[in-house]
This record gives C-alpha cells, sequence and structure tokens, in this order.
C-alpha cells in the first residue's frame, strides 16, 4: 500500500490528510500548539490509527506558516550580515533602506558594499576584490554574526560572483549560515537583497522548526522521505527549506487552492479559502495559483520571489458582530471562538453564530444563538456575502462570472448565491483541502534569465530556458516523464542593447 500524508501548520489549527493516489483514507484537525511537533503528533496518530504502519507511508508533505508568522510579528530573527557586490555602480540607495525600523532593528546594521557584479549580458562590472571580503570577514567574526545575505548585480543571469564570495566566506567563517541571492529572488535588485536578508535572518528558525518536523516522523516511527510545501504549490525538500524558509511564506493559502483544485477537478476559477481570522481569495490558472506579477510586501518588507497573487480579507468564523449587525471583522477572537461564541456558551456575536442561528452552518449548540433577532440575521448575511463579492470583485481581471471553490473551516458563513460566480462548489473534505494540496504537491524548476539575442534566436532562447527549467526539476526529484511546462513568460528589454529579452520558465513533475 502506497500512502501519503498532507499536512499544513496554520496560526490555529494543523490540518492532515491521509491519501492513497487522489483518494482521502482518513483526516484530521487538532489545534496547532506552541511547540508544533506536538501538534504534527497528534494528528499524525489520528491519521494512522490502529491499522495502517508506518513503514506504509511512503511521504509526508507538511505547510507551514511559521516563517512568515516570524517576520510578521518580529520574532525569532537573528543579526545578519548584508553583502552587496556592486561596486561602483549600484550604491545610490544603501541595502536594507526601505525597511521598517523595527525589522532593521531585528537584522542589526551590519550591511556592506563591496566592488565586483555583472552586466545583464555577463560582463564584469569590476572583478570581486577579496581584500574586501576579508575585511568583512573580521567584523563578523569581531561581533559574532551567524548569518550572511549575500547579493550580487544581475545574479540570476550570472552568478559567479555570489557563490565566489560565499566560498570565501565558509572557508574564513564555517559557522555561518549564508544565503545567496541568485537562489530566492529575481531580477530585481533591491527586491532581491530583501528577500536573500529575510532568509538569512530566518536561518536559525528554520533549522529548529524543520528539526521539529523530523522529530515528529521520528516519534512515531515514520521513515518516510519529508518534503515542505513551497509558495508556488510544489515541494521542495526538508533539508532545502532549511536553506531557504522564505519560499515558504503563503505557501497555506497556496495548498488550500492545489487542494480545491485537486477535489473539484476545476483548473480555471476562484479559490476562496475561509479560516477562523481571515479569507484569502485566489485565482486558479492552470491548476496553480495565479503568481502576482507586482512586488510582494511581506511585514513590510519589499520582495520579488514568486508569490501567489491573493486578496486577504479580515473575515473568518471568529470574526466580531459590530455596530448593530453593520461590521463584521477585521478584529476576530481568534482561537478563543470554543470559549467567546455564543454558540459555544460564550458572549461575544461572532460570525459563527450568525451562520448557525440562520440554520446554514451546524456547529456548537443553535439554541444558544436564539436571542438573534431576524433583522440581525438577515444583515449578518448580506455583510459577509457583500464582503465575499467585493473580494471577488477585486481578484478577477474581467466581468465574466467564473466558478467559485470554497473551503476551509470558515467556509460555513457564505449562504446563497455571490455575485459574480458562475456556480459555487463546496467539495467533499473542503476542510482540509489545505492538507489536501500539500499531499498532491508537485515539484518544480523555474528560469528567470535574460537573453542576449545577438547569436541565436527566440525559439533557442526559449528551448534552453525550458531546458534549464526540466533539468532544475528533475534535480529536485521529478519523474521525467511527468514534467510539462506550466509557465513562460517573455519580457522584451528594449532599452538594453543586444536585443535583450527576459524569459521565465516554469516547470512540474510528479515525484519519482
Amino acid at each position: 500500500m502506497s500512502l501519503r500524508i498532507g499536512i499544513d501548520v496554520g496560526g490555529t489549527n494543523t490540518d492532515g490528510v491521509l491519501m492513497q493516489g487522489r483518494d482521502v483514507i482518513a483526516w484530521a484537525k487538532h489545534g496547532t500548539t506552541r511547540e508544533v511537533s506536538l501538534g504534527i503528533q497528534a494528528v499524525l496518530r489520528d491519521l494512522l490509527g490502529d491499522s495502517v504502519s508506518p513503514s506504509d507511508v511512503d511521504a509526508v508533505m507538511i505547510g507551514t506558516t511559521h516563517f512568515t508568522n516570524a517576520v510578521v510579528q518580529r520574532r525569532d530573527l537573528v543579526s545578519t550580515g548584508v553583502v552587496r557586490i556592486c561596486l561602483p555602480a549600484g550604491e545610490a540607495i544603501p541595502p536594507l533602506y526601505d525597511w521598517p525600523a523595527d525589522m532593521q532593528a531585528c537584522v542589526g546594521n551590519h550591511r556592506f558594499m563591496v566592488h565586483g557584479g555583472h552586466e545583464f549580458d555577463g560582463r564584469e562590472i569590476a572583478p570581486l576584490d577579496e581584500r574586501e571580503l576579508g575585511e568583512i570577514a573580521d567584523y563578523l567574526e569581531a561581533n559574532d554574526i551567524q548569518s550572511l545575505a549575500i547579493t550580487s548585480v544581475f545574479a540570476p543571469v550570472t552568478p559567479e560572483h555570489e557563490e565566489r564570495a560565499a566560498d570565501y566566506f565558509h572557508k574564513r567563517l564555517p559557522q555561518l549560515d549564508i544565503t545567496e541571492s541568485h537562489q530566492i529572488g529575481r531580477i530585481s535588485l533591491l527586491e532581491r537583497e530583501n528577500a536573500t536578508a529575510l532568509n538569512a535572518s530566518l536561518a536559525p528558525l528554520a533549522k529548529r522548526t524543520i528539526s521539529g518536523f523530523k522529530h515528529a516522523l521520528e516519534t512515531l516511527n515514520i521513515s518516510a522521505n519529508l518534503y515542505i510545501t513551497q509558495n508556488d504549490g510544489t515541494l521542495m525538500s526538508a533539508d532545502y527549506a532549511e536553506r531557504y524558509p522564505v519560499l515558504t511564506f503563503s505557501s497555506g493559502p497556496t495548498n488550500s487552492m492545489r487542494g480545491a483544485a485537486a477535489l473539484t477537478g476545476l483548473k480555471d476559477g476562484i479559490v476562496i479559502d475561509i479560516g477562523g481570522t481571515t479569507t484569502d481569495i485566489g485565482m486558479l490558472v492552470n491548476g496553480f495559483p495565479r503568481e502576482a506579477s507586482f512586488v510582494i510586501d511581506i511585514g513590510g518588507v519589499r520582495t520579488n520571489f514568486r508569490m501567489p497573487d491573493l486578496v486577504s480579507i479580515g473575515l473568518g468564523g471568529g470574526s466580531i458582530v459590530r455596530d448593530s449587525d453593520q461590521r463584521i471583522g477585521p478584529d476576530s477572537v481568534g482561537y478563543e471562538i470554543r470559549e467567546k461564541a455564543l454558540v459555544f456558551g460564550g458572549e461575544t456575536l461572532t460570525a459563527t453564530d450568525i451562520a448557525v442561528a440562520g440554520g446554514w452552518a451546524d456547529v456548537g449548540d443553535r439554541t444558544l444563538t436564539s436571542g438573534i433577532d431576524a433583522e440581525t440575521l438577515q444583515h449578518g448575511q448580506q455583510t459577509i456575502n457583500d464582503i465575499i463579492t467585493h473580494g471577488i470583485d477585486t481578484i478577477r481581471t474581467s466581468a465574466d462570472a467564473v466558478p467559485v471553490i470554497l473551503v476551509g473551516g470558515g467556509s460555513i458563513l457564505v449562504h446563497g448565491d455571490l455575485e459574480g460566480a458562475a456556480n459555487v462548489h463546496r467539495p467533499e473534505h473542503y476542510l482540509v483541502a489545505n492538507a489536501i494540496g500539500a499531499a498532491i504537491a508537485q515539484v518544480s524548476g523555474e528560469v528567470d534569465h535574460v537573453f542576449s539575442l545577438e547569436g541565436i534566436t527566440r525559439q533557442e532562447a526559449l528551448l534552453a530556458a525550458e531546458n534549464e527549467a526540466r533539468a532544475k526539476t528533475i534535480q529536485a526529484g521529478a519523474n521525467p516523464e511527468t514534467i510539462e511546462v506550466v509557465e513562460i513568460e517573455e519580457i522584451p528589454l528594449p532599452y538594453l542593447p543586444s536585443s535583450a529579452i527576459r524569459i521565465r520558465v516554469k516547470t512540474v513533475g510528479d515525484l519519482h
């Protein structure tokens, strides 16, 4: 018996599913614990029960919001050295210039610029100066800095100087956790540098968190390969996630969208994932979340790595109803819903109470909502639907009605028709769509390069990018026979010489 386990560790709940192929064998939901491995263990015990042997599990896929929360809440970040290889160009705006003051305080003011970097076509801006690197190494050692971010101009095209600098620092300071920008971000220098610095500041937390995941599996004698879900709906190995935790940002909503596609068979449409506090709305394109094509803000820091294009709304099952039922959320009772909501014997009127009292949800004790009058119910339902409808209008790109898929425990709030929706689907196992998305995730490879069209044709450049993306997908563990191209983007760069063109290709495949 070949089985997979998918787990999604959220801020409130940890959800899990046991799957054979595309069939859900069992599912479980537990409250997320402060020590995340304990919540994962509880879910794993429920999934395995008494009838499933740990040896029957081939792979475990885990999605987590742990690292996003660390950035947003300004916790568990470490002092980080930031090196930009750019001089004599690229010095007008110093590293971390636009970071919020409290974020800068978390990572410290350890910023350096050195000679080096490349043009888009591979020409050196200046030779890399190891004397300058040596001075930085002395500073890092004297100040006991354990994490380092290295960014070079046009490194995604020519990473040579980043690799040489990383090799130098590894030899001088073997204990350093080093992040190179060409492994994470795209062409834009400042946003790529920001993402690299964020990643480096999360390095110790990533080691502890992934170690906790591994410990949870070892405790239950599960020896299956462990994978972590990325924010593009695909997988990376646990060891890779330790090195690049920022690639998990927004993986929770992405897992939900992939799960929604699998549960309904729809490849295009809008997915609405409603939790206890927030609602995430995204667009499915060819079975994957539509990627944001603009700069992404994470905790006040501008980044440019791949992220799903989402609309996040302060509406969830625990959202508090105020102003005589005219306002619902964004404040929420959150994980305290079982103590504070009316249906559980509390004294706070929540969105869940509206749904239960109206008769379209069955949670807790409906008799405890008898004091809610008919007018409040009508206004409350209309307010909820208006909030969701506004989100649909924000995410879609045309006036045409599109299919809508509702997932997440809070989706019980939605009742009746939604304006802009061609039809509304609430599939079986919608409660754990996020864990299902983790369990079915594939592996991917992506290339984002600038090509000079002097000496080669556009088709040759596209083929070279596609072949490199396929090679990366195979290296990540994909079965070569299952690999397919899911996205190609061409951007002419008219103000550069040599008829330059930027090409981005993404491929995915099933685990080997």
